[in-house]
């Protein structure tokens, strides 16, 4: 029997047609009973970070701290711009640095785009330093491309539909490791 797995699910875009959204969507809708998947959609409201400010004084900068926190682990798929992860999501993940949120979390990075490897890599770098336990096996790159741009589209494309549930199969191996 598996366990009930909790999973916080963050797109790097801010934009309302954003493929890295809809990836993170078909994935919620995707995901067996036993995986929950929450989705952060509220990135555009994350103030510029300020090392001078105590993130506690945000409530949904804390709030979604301690989603994380509470979370078994964190799905991300954020767009590349200039060879690099978007600026909201290195903004959030500054204000994460310096709180345990991401200290041994499981994290899949969830690429849309095949040609978009530097925020991948930058991404990889950045949870490394935050001490994230990244998932490689739970990490795909997909073609959310062309007329798969909808979440609606990626739900009828079966190979990217495989490639998501072996990606949330990772989660449950990883959780099953963990207890046994």
């Amino acid at each position: 029997m598996n366990k009930n797995i909790k999973l916080v699910a963050i797109s790097g875009s801010l934009r309302a047609a954003s493929c890295n959204s809809a990836l993170l969507r078909a994935v919620k809708a995707m995901a067996p009973i036993h995986i929950q998947v929450s989705l952060f959609e509220q990135m555009a409201f994350i103030p510029p970070f300020n090392p001078d400010i105590n993130i506690d004084e945000f409530p949904l900068l804390a709030q979604l701290r301690d989603q994380i926190i509470a979370a078994d682990g964190v799905l991300i798929a954020s767009p590349e711009y200039a060879h690099g992860i978007s600026g909201v999501m290195k903004n959030l993940l500054d204000w994460m640095v310096n709180t345990p949120a991401f200290v041994n979390k499981p994290v899949a990075i969830l690429n849309a785009a095949p040609r978009a490897h530097h925020a991948f890599d930058s991404l990889k770098e950045v949870l490394t330093m935050m001490s994230a336990n990244l998932l490689y096996e739970a990490s795909i790159t997909v073609p959310v491309i062309g007329e798969i741009k909808t979440t609606e589209a990626i739900l009828r494309t079966p190979l990217i539909c495989m490639d998501i549930l072996k990606s949330l199969a990772s989660f449950s191996e990883f959780d099953q490791a963990t207890i046994d």
